[in-house]
């Protein structure tokens, strides 16, 4: 068998053989179209392609610890306490009673 053959289906094997055009490109296929790909050359001349996010350096905190886990507590409670309609004449109404029962406390 060639090595040079590939042994996968065209679009998903897990080798393909690709001829570079007179400009200097290569299709990787529609699957990886708008994707962005670090390039990295290594010195056996191989090219090693991984699909990549830029993240904006404003954001980049939300990435680390501890951010990073409170944020994942968040969505994970957000994820099991959905949304719901608000009352807000009864909490008004609640929040007035506590003011007022603060407030006779401190009398003491």
């Amino acid at each position: 068998m060639n090595p040079l053959m590939n042994t996968g289906h065209a679009e998903h094997g897990p080798e393909d053989v690709k001829v570079v055009g007179k400009s200097g490109q290569i299709s990787l296929g529609k699957r990886f179209a708008g994707k962005r790909l670090r390039v990295e050359y290594r010195d056996d001349g191989s090219i090693v392609l991984t699909s990549v996010v830029v993240v904006p350096e404003s954001e980049l905190w939300t990435l680390k610890e501890p951010h990073r886990s409170r944020i994942e507590r968040g969505l994970t409670w957000a994820a099991r306490n959905p949304a719901a309609e608000t009352d807000l004449e009864a909490m008004i109404e609640k929040a007035g009673s506590r003011t007022k029962a603060r407030r006779r406390g401190r009398r003491r």
